[in-house]
């Protein structure tokens, strides 16, 4: 009796699971969006009050049916536009073929990105992942396990420059020299140890901090530790610090010096690389060649994929297995998609096309700014990665010159609080070059009416 008085205690104090009834995703197209956004989706985005139904080319087209020339190309990502057809192409055939298998197998696809990759710049191999966060936090893990099996560092530093952006992830960030996107992730007031920022193209500044960090300190020499320059991670031209192209002399310095201390210099290239600057990667236009790159945005025209480049035997096989790894990084489909970009960029000439647009929007730009020099300043970048500075007594924000030129149906984005950014697509004709020019300059016209009557 005792022993059935406890079974039946025990069994009814269990608790029994209700299955819930799932309920199925909704895709009607006349679902309120910007509902579900208010109550499903967290607010880490400010987002412009538009909702895109489609592309094709250069053109966007709202759910209201609205056409919009987008010079903002998924911030510097659809390298071949929307709707590309050999994009479109390569993708729908890898989904039938096979889109993920994870990287304990051999993925042809990856091999094959990889040497186009190592054929065309200094590389001698790659590291795929799935973002240009991804890809820097890849190349900051590889300067330390570097620093430390070849130097025998134990408090290694990477040095960065001041107005960089270089990810969202915690050392990517870290790197990132922008005190306003450390805010509330810091811990006892600071963010990842070893980082350590100078002024971007000044030499001295970089001079000083190498020298002060290559010597170890007393205090730590007498525990057995030692500090040294692990890397310098620079970004060959600042993209969110306003569209600032990196000199030669600064970036021949930042070389020399990294040879001299045994440092690495690694090339942002997230944004600049892949064909924006003009030439494939950004690091051609300083003159210098860097031991680590990284790549993401336009390598797969749109489709996610990261990836980090290494040069010479002493820093390409730094990582070995275990070392470092992504389940996703180098699937078949991103790389399907990487290589289609790959395929365009070499058949259809884009460097090319990348150069003269480039230049036709820079003297396009020019001209308006000097006929509206009270709101227009210096216009800033390489290829089709263009900046407009807007004239501090002007009246008016980078932001609010973007939300204008919407309203023209141009689509622009800031690089921070002062500059209009320029980023269409490689693919970007004489004709929608022109088309956009005109719709900025008859928002700069409209704002200097309005700065001239007040």
């Amino acid at each position: 009796t005792a022993t059935t008085a406890t079974t039946t205690t025990t069994t009814s104090a269990r608790h029994v699971a209700v299955e819930k009834e799932l309920i199925p995703p909704t895709t009607s197209s006349d679902d309120d969006i910007l509902g579900m956004y208010n109550e499903n989706v967290q607010t880490t985005y400010g987002r412009y009050p538009l909702t895109i139904a489609s592309g094709k080319g250069c053109k966007l087209y709202t759910t209201e049916g609205e056409e919009l020339l987008d010079f903002v190309s998924g911030i510097a990502t659809c390298a071949l536009g929307h709707a590309h057809p050999a994009l479109t192409d390569a993708i729908q055939r890898q989904m039938e073929s096979v889109h993920h298998v994870s990287n304990l197998y051999y993925i042809p696809a990856q091999a094959q990105l990889a040497k186009w990759i190592c054929d065309n710049s200094v590389a001698t191999k790659v590291f795929f992942c799935n973002s240009g966060a991804e890809a820097n936090e890849a190349a900051i893990k590889l300067a330390r396990k570097r620093a430390s099996t070849t130097s025998g560092i134990t408090d290694p530093y990477i040095i960065s420059a001041r107005q960089s952006f270089h990810g969202r992830t915690m050392a990517a960030l870290t790197a990132t020299g922008q005190s306003k996107y450390h805010q509330g992730f810091s811990y006892g007031g600071g963010m990842v140890p070893g980082f350590e920022y100078i002024d971007y193209n000044d030499i001295e500044s970089l001079e000083s901090m190498i020298r002060e960090l290559s010597t170890t300190p007393p205090e730590l020499e007498e525990v057995g530790r030692k500090r040294g320059v692990a890397a310098v991670m620079l970004e060959c031209l600042q993209g969110e610090g306003g569209i600032r192209p990196g000199t030669p002399e600064f970036f021949a310095a930042a070389r020399s010096l990294c040879d001299e201390v045994g440092a690495i210099l690694i090339c942002d290239e997230v944004q600049v690389g892949m064909g924006r600057s003009g030439r494939l990667w950004g690091y051609e236009n300083l003159g210098i060649e860097p031991d680590v790159f990284t790549s993401a945005k336009a390598l797969g025209g749109g489709v996610p994929i990261g990836a980090m480049m290494a040069k010479g035997d002493g820093v390409a096989n730094v990582f070995q297995p275990g070392d470092h790894a992504s389940t996703y990084g180098g699937n078949p489909l991103a790389c399907a998609a990487g290589l289609a970009v790959a395929q365009e960029i070499c058949d259809s000439n884009l460097l090319a096309n990348v150069r003269a647009r480039g230049q036709q929007l820079t003297d396009g730009l020019q001209t308006i700014a000097d006929k509206y020099p009270q709101i227009l300043g210096e216009i800033r970048g390489w290829g089709l990665l263009k900046g407009v500075e807007v004239q501090p007594d002007s009246g008016s924000t980078a932001g609010e010159l973007v939300g204008d030129a919407m309203k023209e149906g141009l689509l622009l984005v800031p690089a921070g609080a002062t500059v209009v950014r320029f980023v269409p697509p490689l693919i970007v004709t004489e004709a929608e070059i022109d088309q956009a020019l005109e719709k900025f300059e008859t928002v700069v016209a409209q704002k200097a009416t309005i700065e001239t009557s007040q």
